[in-house]
């Protein structure tokens, strides 16, 4: 919840073309704005498609602002839009393209690296013909948003100190539970737990604790993910979902050292 509640804050103090990706930019960025009533009008209207979360009503709002005004200044900020909304449909396939795109307009959009990392890892098969091209392309993805992200400047000087410095944080551990899931794709438990130690220092959330206990326990760890679990399950508000995972995740554990 404090991931979101602080984009929001980053959305806000940025306009319109950081709610996708805060760019790396001169001390004085070209502020984005409109050409025309009308393009201003289709800009407010992705805008709200966006705070409604619908990935319908994104799509459609960004492709309308790209066909009707192609050479707008909001071209990165629709298609990383587009890219998260196809991603938000299980769309790993056009969220590529269109994270692609948008890097393509922005290099150094380490949002779009950290979404292009994570859609590959996550759409990774044991049989894929070119699994490890997939394997190092989501890599370099995420490490190089971690090294983007660590020295990008505020993409507006009005946002405060401490709020940029949290978002950094928090993005560079995100890339490092995408880096996480690649490990569990190649069934390197201990890289996995490297990378999900990483992203729970950068972000304690209740997913990347319980990715943690996760390959402890396939590590054969399972003091490490039973301790780990136990203090997710301690939490009166932890979600159904997660608790059900962590559960099977402690009794495997439990199961593992009962046969030693």
């Amino acid at each position: 919840m404090k991931r979101i509640i602080l984009t929001g804050i980053l959305a806000l103090a940025t306009g319109f073309a950081a709610l996708a990706a805060p760019q790396a930019a001169p001390a004085q960025p070209k502020v984005p704005s409109p050409k025309s009533p009308a393009e201003g009008q289709a800009v407010m209207a992705l805008q709200s498609a966006g705070q409604s979360n619908s990935p319908d009503a994104m799509i459609k709002a960004a492709d309308d602002l790209l066909t009707k005004f192609t050479d707008t200044d909001y071209k990165e900020w629709a298609l990383s839009m587009e890219a998260k909304a196809y991603q938000m449909k299980g769309d790993s396939e056009h969220a590529q393209v269109y994270g692609q795109q948008a890097l393509q307009v922005n290099p150094k959009s380490y949002a779009m690296m950290l979404l292009l990392g994570e859609v590959i890892a996550l759409h990774i098969g044991d049989h894929d013909l070119d699994r490890q091209d997939k394997l190092t392309s989501a890599a370099k993805y995420l490490n190089d948003a971690i090294e983007i992200v660590k020295t990008a400047p505020k993409p507006n000087p009005q946002l405060a100190d401490d709020q940029w410095a949290e978002y950094r944080k928090y993005t560079i551990a995100e890339a490092h539970n995408g880096l996480g899931l690649l490990a569990i794709v190649r069934k390197d438990w201990d890289a996995g737990i490297v990378e999900f130690k990483a992203a729970v220092d950068g972000d304690p959330q209740d997913a990347y604790n319980t990715r943690l206990a996760s390959v402890y326990q396939s590590a054969g760890k399972n003091d490490e993910a039973i301790a780990i679990c136990d203090k997710l399950l301690a939490n009166p508000s932890l979600h159904p979902t997660i608790k059900n995972v962590v559960n099977g995740i402690k009794n495997a554990a439990v199961a593992a050292k009962s046969k030693k």
